[in-house]
């Protein structure tokens, strides 16, 4: 069965390297780097991921037990849009913060070099890869193919139990349970290093042995 599985992931794979349009994204689709891992984030002009614009993007990268801050990428864009009135509060971004920024294909040039096949962490990352694909597959002919960590996924499945099938996913629970600091929020690069944190946090407490009873 697992041989299986792997012929037909291996056939997803090309199928889709197969449609990249730009011969320069083909590491994409090369073997990740072991132990190697791009905790993201995207601010965007309003609250919908099917209409929303990118204004501000942050990809850390995460390499075995350690979070590689001083290399993070960090981009601002410039929308084509009006920002949304409502979603200003939100990640604090006015129209004149973002008049300079690169347009969005430059910047997502940017990305797609800086975290090449690498598996992408965030917190809640569905809404920003969907915001990043409506860009992306109009022009590569591809969606992101790197392979997605959600960490309230992995702090759920530690939490869960058959008596206590509700878990709180809210970020300041989280941050407060596995003992992290508290950052600003809605500042990219705060939380791409504050899902990092939860990552790796996660991943050592599912790495220690677990202590038979005397």
């Amino acid at each position: 069965m697992s041989s299986a599985i792997s012929w037909l992931q291996l056939l997803r794979l090309r199928y889709r390297q197969s449609r990249l349009r730009d011969p320069r994204f083909a590491s994409l689709f090369a073997p990740p780097p072991a132990e190697e891992w791009i905790s993201l984030d995207c601010e965007t002009s309003s609250l919908d991921p099917h209409h929303a614009e990118l204004l501000s993007i942050a990809a850390v990268p995460v390499c075995g037990n350690r979070i590689m801050l001083s290399r993070a990428l960090r981009l601002t864009l410039r929308p084509q849009h009006a920002i949304e009135a409502a979603s200003i509060p939100i990640h604090q971004l006015r129209q004149q913060d973002v008049a300079n920024g690169l347009p969005v294909q430059e910047a997502l040039a940017a990305l797609l070099a800086f975290i090449g096949s690498r598996p992408l962490i965030g917190y809640y990352l569905e809404f920003d890869v969907t915001v990043l694909n409506r860009q992306i597959r109009p022009w590569l002919g591809i969606s992101l193919p790197n392979p997605v960590i959600e960490v309230s996924g992995m702090y759920y499945d530690r939490k869960v139990t058959p008596y206590r099938p509700e878990v709180d996913l809210r970020l300041d629970t989280i941050l407060a349970d596995l003992e992290l600091p508290a950052l600003p929020r809605h500042d990219p690069l705060n939380d791409a290093l504050l899902a990092a944190l939860i990552f790796l946090k996660l991943r050592r407490v599912e790495a220690k042995p677990i202590r038979k009873a005397d």
